[in-house]
């Protein structure tokens, strides 16, 4: 039987409204909250993310999440069951660092196929503070994901904070097809 990537779908909004099985977050090592899209599931999450995100601290990963990397915790008061943090590269001249980027995807998709989440809400990992310029992001983004066949995750949804990404990733995914 042949394994079939998700079907992707893109979204303009805020990721902590999305109803998903799992909800990634693009952290930061610390997995203690941030700014960006970290700081705003943790806000919007509430107290249990955070608490969960400690335990994870003090038990396996006391030096933090390596980049590249996926853990996941409860996902508090959001409309998931789920939320998979995720440390993204912060992007350099000097240094391709695309294989960590599609790894966070990759690493993700892992973490929810063993939580048998069917529904996936992806942030454009590292495309704000850390940098990472938005059409480079959102390829590697899309073509990782339609390289994916890890069920039963059969849908994954891009959630994309602003027009300029929605329109990086539309053509990231129009390329891809």
């Amino acid at each position: 039987m042949t394994q079939h990537a998700p079907d992707i779908t893109l979204v303009r909004g805020d990721i902590t409204e999305q109803h998903a099985d799992a909800i990634v977050n693009a952290a930061n090592s610390s997995l203690l909250g941030g700014g960006g899209v970290d700081g705003a599931i943790h806000r919007n999450g509430g107290p249990e993310i955070l608490a969960a995100c400690r335990a994870l601290r003090a038990s396996h990963y006391g030096k933090g999440l390596p980049t590249g990397a996926a853990v996941a915790t409860t996902a508090g008061r959001l409309h998931a069951a789920h939320v998979i943090h995720t440390v993204g590269p912060v992007w350099s001249r000097q240094e391709d660092r695309s294989a960590q980027l599609a790894s966070c995807y990759r690493e993700s998709l892992r973490v929810a196929a063993e939580l048998g989440a069917r529904t996936v809400a992806f942030p454009a990992i590292s495309t704000g503070v850390y940098g990472w310029p938005m059409d480079d992001g959102a390829r590697i983004a899309v073509r990782t994901v339609r390289e994916a066949a890890t069920p039963p995750v059969a849908e994954v949804r891009f959630v994309l904070f602003d027009e300029d990404a929605y329109a990086h990733f539309q053509a990231a995914l129009a390329a891809e097809r």
